[in-house]
């Protein structure tokens, strides 16, 4: 037998584990804080957690429809007053009734979020269903409340706000609960998301600082079908879940390829659509400005989405969606300067 040295001790061998990386931990706390894919940790704080339910990711663009509908009113002015008034409906827009949204859909999600996401505060265990429960009654009540004081203020005679925030609470709800469950067809449940997202905070926006009509309500509706395709790349990290409890997501009904393809073409072709209403009204400045704001969004979707959207999908939202939310601030300016 030989008498050789004793080999080192590995440090990354399974006695002596790496010790955590602190940078990827801050990264999962922030992931699951804002309600993002890829979150592994998991909290103790009870407020935290209903922070985590309510998907603050998913807050930002509702906030941005209210002031592309402000926008759109031409009546916006830059007094303390607006502001304050416009932040109000950015409050139920966005944390109150989008948190009341995702605090919904994750509740009927449980047993989808159990496979896809697990450590969701639901199926994790770190929040109880009273719990859950109580916290979708408080933000409805408090949605419906906010946009009761907004018609208040803006002296309607007839409870615009109010009944925007109604019937998006109802969208939310079938969207996610049985029987309807929207959400199990691909493409009424996309373009019900889309809507939400889109038209929805637009009409809330524009209603409060003007008036909305059939026009404005086709545009946006339009406009609701490129949301659709914003919608589709939320499916992709949820396909195997889906097709386990039979949920039609287009990744599961066409495959991940065609669907990322069918994603895409959304996006592109509608605000194309869109630029081209703007030169038919002569605000063809905006409508050029619109078309070249679509094409860094073609480059991201070919250098990210269309080669790995099951990989690619965060990133690519985060470098392409933020030309679409600006495309749409170019459209409402476009219509508010056709008011003016």
């Amino acid at each position: 037998m030989s008498n050789q040295p004793a080999p080192e001790s590995n440090p990354t061998n399974a006695s002596n584990p790496a010790p955590p990386d602190p940078t990827s931990k801050r990264s999962a706390k922030t992931r699951q804080m804002l309600g993002m894919k890829g979150a592994d940790v998991k909290e103790t704080s009870i407020w935290k957690i209903r922070l985590q339910l309510m998907k603050p990711i998913t807050w930002i663009p509702l906030i941005w429809g209210v002031v592309c509908g402000a926008a759109a009113s031409g009546n916006y002015e830059w007094k303390l007053e607006h502001i304050l008034i416009a932040a109000a409906c950015m409050l139920m827009s966005g944390p109150l009734l989008a948190g009341y949204t995702q605090t919904i859909n994750d509740f009927y999600d449980r047993d989808l979020d159990a496979i896809n996401e697990p450590y969701r505060p639901i199926p994790s265990g770190a929040i109880s269903v009273p719990q859950v429960v109580t916290q979708i009654l408080v933000l409805l009540l408090a949605g419906i409340g906010v946009a009761y004081g907004l018609d208040v203020w803006a002296n309607h005679e007839f409870p615009t706000i109010t009944v925007l925030a109604l019937g998006g609470s109802f969208l939310s709800y079938i969207y996610s609960a049985p029987p309807l469950k929207l959400k199990k067809n691909g493409w009424l449940g996309n373009y019900a998301l889309g809507a939400s997202y889109i038209a929805l905070p637009w009409w809330a926006g524009q209603a409060l600082f003007g008036t909305i009509d059939a026009k404005i309500m086709i545009i946006t509706l339009i406009y609701s079908l490129a949301g659709l395709g914003i919608a589709i790349v939320n499916d992709f990290k949820s396909v195997e879940g889906d097709r386990q409890l039979g949920l039609k997501s287009l990744p599961v009904m066409f495959g991940v390829g065609t669907a990322a393809w069918i994603c895409v073409l959304m996006i592109d072709v509608f605000q194309l659509g869109i630029a081209g209403y703007l030169l038919s009204i002569h605000q063809n400045l905006y409508a050029v400005i619109l078309i070249l704001l679509v094409i860094p969004q073609i480059t991201f979707q070919d250098m990210y989405f269309l080669r790995n959207p099951l990989e690619n999908d965060v990133k690519y939202q985060a470098s392409a969606q933020p030309f679409l939310v600006l495309g749409m601030l170019v459209t409402a300016l476009a219509i508010g300067h056709q008011v003016i």
